[in-house]
């Protein structure tokens, strides 16, 4: 039997008129030949997709793509120029900041203005206040007119309210970036608790870090278009690639390269990887070994003295030469992200033609049992301006197993001794 879909998106657009002029809208409204004055924006164009019930779906897009006026349409606030929204279930919003609170009244009474719109009783909303005021925590503030709140202060209560309302459908637009970093972490477990209760998630965040940790699947809109729509670390991959360099990532049709354990077989060619970058500089193949013995290595402990080696070949005569290397858990999270320029180390200039082994050694981290995964790069100028010449995804897998509790639990960094005192 196929799970009934919360939210059902057909072929949405939404389109604006924009003026040069504050008169021209009259002059087009008047004029007998009903002459043009306005430019056509499609904020949304044709864009279509569904969302099962459970599922959490991350959305991301650079400034002006259309997220939150995908999501103004979805909760009802904008009407779409063309196409449909199905939605089933109760949904529960949290917008940009301002949307939805009345500024003149307090925020004790917004909580029950909110509760009626909803069509939650007061008598509900006065079991629930007690819970909001407690997780909203502005204290004396709740009885003060929302005006004066700053704006950590109004997103604490707007979301309090949100996660208080009993949601089918929860939806959050950014706002989470607003408040300290205690308020966001208490909001991200209550997310996480809202998605293992089976509520619908849509979740709106430039934090590629969240959208990998809490959603089963990742939508990127680019121009008021779906460009992307499918496992998030995959989307997050092209998205990151293209915002960060105006890059596509190039994808070959070859299966990504076999982890290889023999000392003779330690070197993995990487041209098959997804990769992005103006090939000033290419890298080949790439060896994750031990630096003693010079093995492959695909499974650790951590604590061991391992070495990243790339070899590169240039295409064209470079300076001021980085070489970087960034350890990713299964989520997407980073771990570890180092570069030559940052570690006080500058690479000799390099000629077309050349091709060089560039080694990064270092002790590998005592972390949490799991999988990891390494991408690599090199890059020429500094950390504020440079070009990326060749980054390669996702190059090696290594797999961190140890016999030891420590590296079974929720932390990811192991520390070797802790003492523990009663008094």
């Amino acid at each position: 039997m196929p799970t009934p879909k919360s939210i059902t998106v057909e072929k949405l657009t939404k389109v604006y008129q924009l003026y040069d002029k504050p008169g021209h809208r009259l002059l087009e409204a008047i004029h007998p030949l009903r002459r043009k004055y306005h430019q056509d924006f499609h904020a949304l164009d044709g864009v279509s997709f569904s969302v099962p019930k459970g599922e959490a779906i991350g959305i991301i897009g650079k400034n002006g793509s259309g997220k939150s006026t995908l999501l103004k349409i979805v909760t009802g606030v904008l009407t779409p120029t063309s196409g449909n929204v199905v939605v089933q279930g109760r949904i529960s919003a949290l917008l940009e900041l301002g949307m939805g609170f009345n500024p003149e009244i307090t925020g004790v009474e917004n909580v029950f203005f909110t509760g009626a719109i909803l069509g939650i009783g007061e008598e509900e909303m006065k079991k629930k206040l007690p819970d909001i005021l407690a997780f909203a925590d502005i204290g004396d503030y709740a009885r003060q007119p929302v005006k004066s709140y700053s704006s950590g202060m109004f997103v604490r209560l707007a979301f309090a309210v949100a996660i208080h309302v009993d949601p089918e459908i929860l939806i959050v637009d950014e706002a989470l970036s607003v408040g300290d970093m205690r308020f966001q972490q208490k909001c991200y477990r209550k997310i996480k608790a809202f998605k293992e209760a089976g509520v619908t998630i849509l979740f709106v965040s430039h934090d590629t870090g969240a959208v990998l940790n809490f959603c089963d699947r990742c939508i990127w809109l680019k121009d008021g278009r779906v460009e992307r729509d499918g496992v998030p670390a995959e989307v997050v991959r092209e998205y990151t690639a293209y915002m960060a360099f105006d890059a596509s990532t190039e994808q070959a049709a070859a299966p990504a390269p076999k982890q290889l354990a023999e000392a003779s077989e330690a070197w993995t060619d990487v041209r098959s990887c997804s990769s992005f970058g103006d090939r000033g500089a290419e890298i080949l193949r790439v060896a994750f070994v031990d630096r003693k013995t010079g093995r492959a290595l695909s499974m650790l402990e951590g604590g061991e003295e391992v070495s990243f080696r790339m070899e590169v070949r240039f295409q064209r005569d470079l300076d001021q030469l980085i070489y970087g290397l960034l350890l990713k858990d299964s989520y997407g999270n980073q771990l570890i992200n180092v570069n030559s320029f940052v570690y006080g180390y500058r690479p000799a200039k390099r000629r077309a033609g050349d091709t060089i082994v560039a080694s990064l050694d270092f002790t590998f981290p005592r972390i949490r049992n799991g999988d990891y995964v390494f991408s690599c790069a090199v890059a020429e100028g500094t950390m504020e301006a440079h070009v990326e010449h060749h980054w390669v995804h996702d190059t090696t897998v290594v797999r961190v197993a140890k016999n030891d509790p420590r590296y079974q639990v929720g932390s990811y960094l192991i520390l070797d001794e802790v003492a523990f005192v009663e008094r």
